[in-house]
């Protein structure tokens, strides 16, 4: 008899977060580096529905298996590469391939594909105030004056190297944990970064960043289709509670 109210909610319920999942990736389109998510929805607790007789109960025959719940599986993240787009920042970097950036945080060491960094007032180079960039050294990379060039990831100054940016990469993207602010933290042995192709290293580029892999118009159709999914539900789950109620209320008189 209720079976309606947890088809209802259960859907009403994962689209919502499915809508939160969706203006997340809008809301970050401008975001360097970003990598977008998508929300996977499975049904929970399924049965088995068996017809029997009202006075023998031998013989059951299996009819379907049902589903009375709908549930948020898990949130998948796209790691494709986006768009490289050149600016004019000498503290731009972007990767050409696969690979992160490390960030050390006071949570420990972070990875990232945004590459557009900053320095803080003592000259080190940052990222958006969330933590030191690293060299190949695991030490931060301090810049003493503008005038340097980094072709490469690499930081010269007056011909002389100063710090070469540290990439890495894993092996399983799966257990990578997405953090805030484009931040990821995983307890997998650091690897070498290639390129997708498999052929040399990671290019890292200068006075370049990786824009956001989001895809504005496939976004905007998630959104539409997730909203009239909400809605049908909504108005359904309107129509069933005043179904019940009726059936209460007047047969109640009978």
């Amino acid at each position: 008899m209720y079976q309606g109210f947890y088809n209802l909610v259960s859907g009403m319920l994962t689209q919502n977060r499915d809508l939160n999942t969706i203006s997340n990736n809008m809301v970050n389109i401008q975001t360097p580096g970003y990598k977008s998510d998508t929300m996977l929805a499975r049904t929970f607790d399924e049965e088995m529905l068996i017809r029997t007789g009202t006075v023998s109960k031998g013989n059951p025959t299996e009819l379907a298996t049902s589903a009375k719940i709908v549930s948020a599986q898990q949130t998948y993240v796209d790691y494709t590469q986006g768009s490289l787009r050149e600016t004019d920042s000498i503290y731009d970097f972007a990767l050409s391939g696969n690979g992160f950036f490390c960030i050390r945080t006071p949570e420990g060491e972070r990875y990232t594909r945004n590459g557009s960094f900053s320095v803080d007032e003592d000259g080190y180079l940052i990222l958006n105030e969330l933590g030191q960039v690293l060299s190949e050294d695991n030490q931060p990379i301090q810049v003493t004056s503008e005038n340097f060039s980094a072709d490469g990831g690499t930081f010269r100054l007056d011909g002389e190297v100063f710090g070469t940016l540290k990439v890495v990469d894993f092996a399983d993207y799966d257990q990578l944990h997405k953090e805030g602010n484009g931040l990821f933290s995983t307890n997998q042995a650091q690897i070498e970064a290639m390129d997708e192709i498999g052929g040399g290293e990671t290019g890292i580029l200068w006075k370049v960043i990786e824009k956001s892999n989001v895809n504005m118009v496939e976004e905007m159709t998630a959104m539409m289709s997730s909203q009239r999914a909400l809605q049908s539900a909504a108005q359904v789950l309107k129509m069933y509670d005043q179904m019940l109620g009726k059936a209460s209320t007047d047969i109640g008189r009978l």
